[in-house]
Parts: C-alpha cells; structure tokens; sequence
C-alpha cells in the first residue's frame, strides 16, 4: 500500500510512517496542504492520511480540491477536533473516514485496510487467485494450506499486482508503488523482486499464475485464463 501522510507535527508524521512502513507500506509525508497537492500531482496513492489543521492550505481546502479535480483516492482525515460540526464538514468536502487525536495505531491502520479495498465496488478483505491467498491485515501469504515468507517488498509487489488481477502493470508503476519518490537507484530492481516473488509463489508450486509480458509489464491471472489467452509471454 502506497499511502500520503499529510501531517505538520513531525514527530507524529515521522511515527506514523515508521509504523506503516513496518507493516510493509511505502509512505511519503507532507508538511503543509501546498506541498501536499504539489505531490498528488505528481504521484498517485493508495491513500491519504489528512491532518485537518495544516499550513497554507487546510486539510478541508485540500480534500476539497481533489474531489474538484476528479481525484477519489481514499482519505482519512486526522484531527484534534471533535465537534459533530467539524467532522460532518470533513465528510461533506469528501473525505471517507476520519481519526480524533489521540489515536490508536490498530486502529489507524486497520481504517486504511478497509479504505483502500473501496473503490466503486467493496473490494475483497483478502486477495485470491486460484490457490495463492494474501491477507494484507494479517501480512500473511499462502499457496492453499502452505504459508509463504515474503519480505515486506516482495509482500507489497504481489499485493498490488493481485489488487489488479488481470491487468498488465508496468515496471514504471510497480516501481513508483513499492518504492518512494527518492528512489534513484536502477529500475531493473523490479524485474530482481519480480524474479524472487515469483520463485516463491510459482515456481515453488510449479505454478504460473504471474506473467511477464515482453516490452510491457507484468501480470498475475488465473492459470485457467493464462492457458487460453493469445498474448505471447515469457517468464523470467
């Protein structure tokens, strides 16, 4: 999961994201609504976390906005606030959920699980193709009965490309998902996280749910539609 933390107090911003990236997510952090939308501009998320009182723009200005723009990705709101007036304005410029201070982590997390599996269906609490099941609230990986240890990368890599069954995702978005907007290092990291994923989950089971599509990307799908589809692929 791939989350923004728009938060101007630096040490619950630095401890948020220290607990997220434990469980796996990749997280970049905002210090004020202006840099906040400068970055969504950039880049897209899984989720957001919204402080309400920020600098320069406010969390209400800036949840407003990207609602404006066309832009539904989830949004928690963070606030200090707990009058019914506050949290019914949170809601009514567009976000989906919102946390008092102070918070329960648990709980924090357990919010953003629920929140990134909507969109304009419920989406599943726990991932499935054929046999291969990924439970994200319990960081847990398994091929039928048999557990699979997958670091918290390798984890974020197959969750995205499950979330996204059947469609061919590219090394740009994978690398823009399980790496933060720093990275510089060399775009081939992927193809060696795909490599490891893939002897995990397949190639241990002598399955071939996870594709590589040549010049293209990468693709997880039901070995029943992998034997009838047309499109040429070739694993690594």
């Amino acid at each position: 999961m791939k989350v923004l933390v728009v938060e101007d107090e630096p040490r619950l911003a630095v401890s948020i994201r220290r607990g997220l990236v434990r469980d796996g997510s990749v997280v970049e952090l905002a210090s004020d609504g202006e840099q906040a939308l400068w970055i969504l501009g950039e880049q897209g998320f899984d989720a957001i976390i919204l402080d309400i009182m920020l600098p320069k723009v406010d969390g209400f200005e800036v949840c407003r906005r990207l609602r404006a723009n066309g832009d539904w990705t989830p949004i928690l709101m963070l606030t200090a606030k707990d009058a019914d007036d506050d949290l019914a304005q949170a809601l009514d410029t567009g976000a989906d959920d919102y946390l008092t201070k102070p918070f329960s982590f648990v709980v924090l997390t357990a919010r953003l699980r629920a929140l990134t599996r909507r969109g304009p269906v419920e989406r599943p609490t726990v991932l499935t193709v054929d046999d291969l099941v990924l439970d994200p609230a319990l960081h847990r990986c398994q091929r039928g009965s048999i557990d699979i240890a997958l670091t918290p990368k390798e984890f974020v890599i197959l969750e995205h490309l499950m979330r996204h069954e059947d469609r061919i995702v590219s090394k740009a978005e994978l690398l823009g998902h399980a790496w933060d907007f720093a990275y510089d290092g060399d775009a081939n990291i992927v193809e060696v996280y795909l490599s490891t994923v893939r002897r995990k989950v397949d190639t241990a089971f002598r399955r071939h749910n996870i594709r590589t599509i040549r010049g293209v990307g990468y693709q997880i799908t039901s070995e029943q539609i992998h034997a009838h589809s047309h499109i040429k692929a070739h694993p690594t």
